[in-house]
């Protein structure tokens, strides 16, 4: 469930592209006009900083060839902007072949004396990581395709060696290393049958830990460290399609439910020359723990293998010697609930220290550990606020080196850089102050330069160069300027933060309110609300279309709210992220309730008998929780693809907030919308998509039984062959949206009264 919020955010990204009608009122917001329109398209700025040691600094990106039409690698010069090209479109034009490859992404050699090309891929599940993969020489000037007599579009995260003289890749469930010089292709795995995964990840690995690219290159390029995942004690989950041909078809893969059992995984160690595989030690239970991350220590050639628990309230970090033939623990972190997963470790210059988030003394802090194990580093002590997330750390020869993190010490809603202060050992702002809403950064490898993106809820995403620390900028890339302009147009209020008192906490808040409203009369409510671990909807950033949407239903006289409840994955310490641990579905509808209540006195404006709930995934639950355990305050509810009975939701994401189903029978049962579908008395509109692989239709399936044996009157709709973001085939998108502003027309009436 890692990526729910993503994909309610891409589908309202969706819509056929059409030219804005000359005829349209600049002020005035239609559905038309933000899925089906370029009027509010928002340009981004794509780049990618060169390898550490290609000085100076420099970047490089995709630009478009006015002769060919193809994509040249154009690259910048970070302090001057010089430009120059490094691999132009017709470099890659495959000979008897009219037209460049269609360059999707790229890669460099540490050398950068060859260019590995990604091309003509295909969605495997959420992303496009199955492709083509081509390698570019700048010596030779010769282009060739990777694979041999591989199938199209059947390559999986090609990388170079560290040298730049072979790649890896995965093929069939089967890790394979090419080699650059003489073009020969050595298979290092070979798996007895379908059930066995090499290099890649299992279903559940993918969508709750974002594991796909299952394989790492030593850092002497000799061996290939991989995860295989052993599927066959896994119960397969079936989709159907009824869409694509006269009779159904039929896609089976391994998902393991929650309580049941997980794919066994072990960690191997692949010898590139000899083609021979070594089994790293079993930790713990192959089923009944994890193994989310590995990484390779680049000064000391060590592996780094990350184990959790089952629970996931325990991690153990482990250092393995290959050349000595030890093993050793090298950390060992706990938690009451659950353990937050870092995605990467980081080292310093020596490998004597690496950098840990932990939320050991209440605040998810930086802690840099002894690989000894003899002393903790702690900088962030006396910091009471979250470290948000890591964004570089630069490794020194002298002392600590920079180290840059994402954080807001006086905001909940807001996200600044920090560093740690070389010299004081303590965090300080980077950011400028006076300077409100989302900032993020692409540092490059020597932390001299960024790319910073900033953009807040009323003002769309500007991208920047500047310098660090001093954060000066150096030239804009990407000010947006006709997206400013054609916002600045709309008649829309400017979305208001705020914090509301509900007795046992203060939850953070947005409102978005009618651009005119009279203030003797009372005006509609809608709640939108996500409620779970894995996100959070009160951030001040730019919400592109969704965004847009809310603003379309404040014209239409509906006042917009969103609440951060407890359990959300709002930087308020760990208490306040935590408290929801085995109250998944019970602790974040209670509060989002009390805070709906507290509004309603607080605010007269605001009509006690006109209140509406809308949330996708995860927030499809807490709608059906709003509509289904509070009858007397919501009256009108829009759930999509909700996970009605967590039962049947996967092992990694349930099982971490709830603990285990035998365990905690109340909890899971509470939680469950389900359970309360006998107390619906307002307006509902269900939605989901028969093709979800995420959420499963069958448990909506059961949903809907249950308010047919209840007789409860609901309105539903469901997408035939739409997975989890319902975004596939021609107009989804503005379809569904079209659906749900009607819905709340005719059963929320808009307007005051």
């Amino acid at each position: 469930m890692l990526r729910l919020l993503v994909f309610a955010s891409l589908l309202l990204f969706c819509g056929s592209p059409r030219l804005s009608a000359d005829e349209e009122t600049p002020g005035r917001l239609t559905l038309d006009r933000i899925y089906n329109s370029d009027d509010f398209s928002e340009r981004s700025y794509q780049c990618q900083w060169l390898p550490h040691g290609s000085a100076p600094a420099a970047y490089c990106r995709l630009e478009t060839d006015k002769d060919t039409g193809g994509k040249a690698i154009v690259r910048y010069d970070a302090e001057s902007g010089a430009r120059d090209v490094l691999v132009s479109a017709k470099d890659l034009s495959p000979p008897g072949q009219p037209k460049p490859l269609a360059v999707e992404s790229f890669q460099w050699s540490s050398d950068l004396a060859r260019l590995l090309i990604y091309t003509n891929s295909k969605k495997v599940w959420r992303r496009n990581t199955r492709g083509d993969y081509w390698v570019f020489d700048r010596g030779s000037g010769q282009l060739r395709k990777l694979g041999g007599d591989a199938s199209p579009s059947s390559l999986m995260f090609a990388k170079f060696s560290p040298r730049g003289h072979h790649v890896g890749y995965v093929r069939d469930g089967n890790l394979f290393v090419e080699d650059l010089t003489d073009g020969s292709i050595k298979q290092l795995t070979a798996r007895p049958t379908d059930r066995i995964i090499n290099g890649t990840s299992d279903w559940v690995y993918e969508e709750e830990f974002g594991l796909r690219d299952g394989f790492r290159w030593s850092p002497d390029g000799r061996s290939i460290a991989f995860w295989q995942f052993d599927t066959s004690s896994v119960q397969d989950f079936t989709l159907i399609n009824n869409t694509d041909g006269l009779y159904p078809t039929t896609k089976r893969f391994a998902y393991p439910k929650v309580g049941t059992r997980n794919s066994s995984v072990r960690i191997g160690v692949a010898d590139v020359e000899s083609g021979e595989t070594r089994w790293t030690p079993i930790i713990g239970d192959p089923e009944d723990s994890y193994i989310p991350r590995i990484q390779w220590i680049e000064r000391t050639g060590e592996l780094i293998v990350r184990e959790m628990n089952r629970y996931q309230n325990t991690e153990q970090i482990h250092l393995l010697n290959f050349d000595t033939d030890t093993h050793r623990l090298l950390h060992t972190e706990q938690d009451e609930a659950w353990i937050d997963l870092q995605d990467e470790l980081y080292f310093s210059d020596d490998a004597e220290t690496f950098y840990y988030l932990s939320d050991a003394d209440g605040w998810r802090h930086l802690r840099g550990l002894s690989v000894f194990g003899d002393q903790t580093w702690e900088p962030m002590k006396e910091a009471a606020y979250d470290v948000i997330e890591i964004t570089s750390i630069i490794p020194s020869t002298e002392g600590t080196g920079e180290i840059y993190f994402i954080a807001s010490p006086d905001s909940a809603v807001d996200r600044y850089l920090y560093r740690i202060n070389p010299e004081t050992k303590r965090p300080e702002r980077v950011t400028p102050a006076n300077t409100p809403g989302t900032h993020t950064y692409d540092v490059s490898s020597d932390g001299q330069f960024a790319v910073h993106r900033h953009s807040n809820a009323n003002q769309p995403t500007t991208v920047a160069l500047v310098s660090l620390p001093d954060h000066k900028v150096i030239r804009d890339l990407e000010d947006n300027a006709e997206l400013h302009e054609t916002v600045a147009k709309l008649d829309r209020a400017e979305t208001e933060f705020m914090r509301i008192d509900i007795g046992d906490t203060v939850l953070d808040a947005w409102c978005m309110k009618p651009p005119t409203m009279d203030p003797d009369k009372k005006y509609p409510l809608i709640v939108h609300v996500y409620g779970e671990p894995a996100g959070s909807t009160v951030i001040n950033r730019w919400g592109g279309k969704r965004g847009l949407w809310h603003s379309l239903l404040n014209q239409l006289g509906y006042v917009v709210v969103s609440i951060d409840n407890r359990g959300t994955k709002a930087p308020r310490g760990r208490d306040f992220r935590k408290s929801v641990y085995r109250q998944i579905g019970t602790l974040g509808p209670d509060d989002q309730a009390a805070a709906v209540k507290q509004l309603l006195q607080d605010r007269p404006y605001l009509d006690p008998e006109r209140v509406g709930v809308w949330g996708w995934s995860g927030g499809g639950s807490s709608s059906l929780h709003a509509i289904f355990r509070y009858p007397n305050l919501y009256h009108t509810a829009v759930s999509i693809a909700p996970v009605a009975n967590q039962r049947y939701y996967d092992t990694i994401y349930q099982e971490r907030y709830m603990g285990l189903p035998d365990e905690n029978v109340e909890g899971f049962r509470n939680g469950s919308p389900i359970h309360f579908a006998n107390q619906l008395e307002g307006e509902l509109l269900l939605i989901h998509g028969t093709a979800d692989d995420n959420v499963h239709y069958q448990a909506t399936e059961l949903l809907i039984d249950e308010l047919v044996a209840q007789n409860k009157m609901f309105e539903m709709f469901v997408y035939p062959n739409r997975t989890h973001s319902i975004s596939e085939r021609e107009n989804t998108g503005r379809h569904l949206m079209t659906m749900v502003t009607q819905f709340f027309k005719r059963k929320l009436p808009p307007g005051p009264r």
